[in-house]
């Protein structure tokens, strides 16, 4: 009953919005130019998807973003393992992956994009380097975050290097990573989205910024609501990995229990 409650009061601001912006432009109270209706913005996405012209931009956008997505997680984990379980390789890499993280990623696409060409490649590398710090953080934060207690108490049960890397540093790393999915996927929009933005032949940036070209904000709108539902899309999908992988994690407000 609360989650219809919710879902009521977003659909009902969303409606909201959606009809003030509507009233003010038909009434002359915004330009036209610089604000389309929502009404010509759902006609023009309806055109895209009825002519099929979007379908190809869609998924040069989504393979971009998963590419992305899954190398810069694997990266990032792995570094994350050896580098938490590897005290002497951290002290030695750390001022450089610090050095690293500060770049402003956007500064790095034009490079990508003389490296690796229009291509897929150059917006999958410019996602990698967005993914790849969040993952390799959390995988060490949760790798450090380990009990000493429970360490101890397995090396007296005789547990080797591997059953504590499976049995004690994994599990304790899971709920870190599995976390910053969200995040993680995130980024890889962005880096796909931007590298798409500055330079491509295709993908959701490339049509946002022709229509800019040629100053068409309705179909800069168009693109911009077809983006913000493929980005909530990939967020419910990480959301159901995430519920199904931690299984054991109570849901916000459940916590406490019951007595």
């Amino acid at each position: 009953m609360a989650r219809f409650k919710v879902r009521s009061l977003q659909f009902a601001l969303l409606l909201t919005v959606l009809l003030g912006w509507e009233l003010s432009v038909r009434l002359g109270w915004v330009d036209a130019f610089f604000f389309s209706r929502p009404s010509d913005i759902a006609a023009r996405i309806y055109e895209w998807f009825v002519s099929g012209e979007v379908y190809r931009h869609l998924w040069i956008t989504l393979l971009e973003t998963v590419l992305a997505f899954l190398s810069g997680t694997l990266a990032g984990v792995a570094l994350g393992l050896w580098l938490a379980l590897s005290p002497t390789a951290a002290a030695v890499l750390d001022p450089f992956l610090k050095a690293l993280n500060s770049v402003p990623r956007v500064i790095l696409a034009p490079i990508f994009t003389l490296w690796f060409g229009l291509g897929i490649a150059s917006k999958v590398a410019l996602g990698f380097t967005l993914v790849f710090f969040v993952a390799f953080f959390n995988t060490y934060q949760g790798i450090r975050e380990v009990s000493p207690v429970i360490l101890a108490n397995a090396r007296m049960l005789g547990a080797s290097g591997s059953q504590l890397l499976r049995h004690v540093y994994l599990p304790s790393a899971t709920s870190w990573i599995l976390s910053s999915l969200r995040t993680s996927v995130g980024f890889a929009v962005i880096g796909a989205v931007v590298g798409e933005y500055l330079g491509a032949s295709a993908g959701l940036g490339y049509v946002i910024s022709q229509a800019e070209g040629v100053f068409d904000t309705t179909s800069v709108f168009a693109g911009i609501v077809v983006l913000a539902v493929f980005v909530v899309l990939l967020d419910v999908a990480v959301n159901l990995v995430e519920r199904r992988l931690l299984v054991w994690r109570p849901e916000p407000g459940q916590e406490g229990g019951t007595v």
